[in-house]
């Protein structure tokens, strides 16, 4: 991520002689950021397309202690109980390489990693 900035709450494209870049706002689930030791959000540089798995790739990239918690090593399948959410819509189920909504790619609205709940 050279030249790219994180930036709390603000999306904006991020720019060097090398890439350009969109900010992309990230909530993590409690468990995740004790783990990554961050906030309640943070913000990655995400090169264009902007999908579920650049970033995931990107977040990964950045903070090496979450591969292998949010999807699997080998596979990069999401874990069963983690689900991604963004603009209301559990995106969870989407193919990892469609483009996420443009409200998340402005910065309007986060990509949320959440942890699920099982039980009854």
């Amino acid at each position: 991520m050279s030249g790219a900035k994180k930036v709390m709450g603000i999306a904006e494209q991020v720019s060097t002689k090398e890439d350009s870049a969109t900010l992309i706002r990230v909530e993590l689930p409690a468990h995740l950021r004790i783990l990554a030791r961050v906030g309640y959000e943070v913000c990655v540089a995400v090169q264009r397309p902007v999908t579920t798995a650049a970033v995931l790739d990107v977040i990964e990239a950045e903070y090496p202690m979450l591969q292998g918690t949010i999807r699997d090593h080998g596979t990069l399948q999401r874990r069963a109980f983690i689900r991604f959410f963004a603009c209301g819509q559990d995106l969870s189920h989407d193919l990892p390489d469609l483009e996420l909504p443009e409200a998340v790619i402005s910065g309007a609205e986060p990509f949320i990693v959440l942890g699920a709940i099982a039980g009854g």
